[in-house]
């Protein structure tokens, strides 16, 4: 059976998932059988496995850094809010529906059986598994019935890392007081307290360790420096967002939804060479960009709405207006038809029927239902017109995670895909004038599309592409997993945490 070793955070966004993912590199480099393991989490992007299951993102991006293939089994509680009271519950890859908060909390005890049981078919695989918290276990008012922190731990018997942001300011109370709240038992099993995104001397930082060892009696193991990795982010709190990144010789506006998902699919254009990807949820972000993209989103109708009252849809049809290219990626393409119907009140899951009008720069008809396509493609551009036709013949793979049906009123497809067993052929996407929209999450990232992208821009604009180098993408975020193992390994005692692998938790 597998070692276990769960790394909890002070708060959301203390660096949990990314010392994570180192750890499952070094223990990969160090010659161990090594998995993830998250029992839940929320965030809106997520990920489609090769047997068609949905888990979150975190956790792709930690299995890639173990060199093992993503498994539902790794996440197998998913949460993606629909709004700010309730969320989409996904159990083992599936939908079991969509819950308010207060009936999860009374609700999410009766999956412990099935937690277990992902845990321990991969226990049954792997010589170490790297766990996850979420949020924090000093929430008190979350921890009766815990599932997913202490509670987790205890049922696995997990030593604990316990990490604290230091960038944002007031690290050691973060760590003494989580420590504080915890019950003893629970504070016993924390072996290790870990500060991350450290920036300055650390001489000047070292009485302050001293003072929180004596004080909590807990081993500071490790002080990990601020680092800037280009590594696949969890969810909205992404640094990528607010970001002041200077306009490259193409410049992309990314419309960032409030509940935008899968943002992961525009990450492979900034690896490009003079190539920016700002994030924009306001007019005066606008500007007058190369390309214009609307990513996926968890309420397609509600976030239309937001782009309409905020006024960056009229910017968008002024872009167009100007032959600019614009693509919809799921929601995205979505808002870009001229209708959108949810006929069961499936988007707001609240079952109340409700239609309203898209951006019309496509012509297309979305029906939203109950059914989700949840399939990983591959296919071909087939397009021949417009700014989008000029990508005809370039190949590329990805997947589906949608609840929406879209047909088309004019236009042409973009390309035709199928799945990855070779099976179910069929057209797929919109093209119309500079308009572009698709479900296919994942476009960019084969290097023939986001080449064959940037090159068009750069000739749209009448630039050279002499320095255009194409991105594998696969072998870029194997570089980056290395830097991370590298980082992490000059600055956390990995001494120390196998000797913690190795004692365990007694009891």
């Amino acid at each position: 059976m597998a070692k276990p070793i769960m790394i909890q955070g002070t708060m959301s966004n203390a660096g949990k998932s990314i010392l994570a993912g180192g750890l499952c590199r070094i223990f990969r480099q160090d010659g161990y059988r090594t998995a993830p393991f998250k029992s839940q989490n929320m965030a809106l992007n997520s990920f489609i496995t090769e047997d068609g299951l949905e888990m979150g993102r975190a956790q792709v991006m930690q299995a890639e850094a173990a060199g093992t293939a993503p498994r539902v089994e790794m996440n197998p509680v998913l949460l993606k809010p629909t709004s700010d009271t309730g969320s989409q519950v996904i159990v083992n890859g599936t939908v079991r529906g969509v819950m308010p908060a207060k009936e999860y909390y009374a609700f999410k005890k009766q999956l412990i059986p099935e937690i277990m049981k992902a845990y321990q078919t991969l226990a049954a695989e792997y010589d170490i598994i790297v766990v996850e918290g979420a949020g924090s276990p000093a929430e008190i008012n979350l921890k009766q019935d815990d599932i997913v922190n202490m509670g987790l731990a205890r049922m696995l018997k997990a030593p604990v890392l316990l990490v604290g942001d230091i960038d944002r300011g007031g690290v050691f109370a973060q760590l003494a007081g989580t420590l504080m709240l915890l019950e003893e038992e629970e504070r016993q099993m924390v072996r290790g307290l870990v500060i991350n995104k450290f920036r300055g001397d650390l001489d000047i930082l070292k009485p302050g360790l001293q003072m929180l060892e004596e004080r909590t009696r807990c081993p500071v193991r490790g002080v990990i420096p601020y680092v800037h990795l280009d590594i696949d982010d969890e969810d909205s709190l992404s640094e990528r967002f607010s970001s002041q990144m200077p306009k490259g010789r193409i410049d992309i506006a990314a419309v960032r939804f409030p509940r935008i998902s899968n943002f992961t699919d525009l990450n492979v254009l900034s690896c490009y060479e003079g190539v920016s990807v700002r994030y924009v949820d306001r007019p005066a972000q606008f500007g007058d960009p190369d390309l214009v993209i609307l990513p996926g989103t968890k309420n397609t109708m509600g976030d239309l709405k937001w782009l309409m009252e905020s006024g960056i849809a009229g910017k968008i049809q002024q872009a167009v207006s100007r032959n600019t290219p614009v693509i919809g990626i799921c929601g995205g393409y979505q808002m870009l038809g001229t209708m959108l119907s949810d006929p069961e009140g499936v988007e707001a899951g609240d079952g109340v029927p409700v239609s309203m009008r898209g951006l019309g720069l496509l012509p297309v008809r979305t029906s939203f239902g109950t059914q989700k396509t949840r399939t990983r493609m591959e296919g071909v551009v087939t397009a021949d017109q417009g700014f989008w036709g000029g990508l005809n013949g370039c190949r590329t793979e990805g997947y589906e995670i949608h609840m929406g049906e879209t047909s088309l009123d004019g236009g042409q497809n973009l390309g035709r895909i199928r799945n990855m067993q070779g099976s179910d052929a069929r057209m797929e996407g919109c093209t119309h004038g500079s308009v572009c929209g698709t479900y296919l999450h994942g476009f960019f990232d084969s290097p023939e599309i986001s080449g064959k992208v940037a090159e068009l821009l750069l000739r749209k604009k009448g630039l050279g592409i002499e320095d255009l180098k194409p991105v594998d993408r696969k072998a870029y975020k194997e570089e980056q997993y290395d830097k991370l193992a590298k980082v992490i390994r000059e600055h956390l005692d990995m001494d120390a945490v196998y000797r913690i692998l190795e004692e365990g938790v007694s009891g």
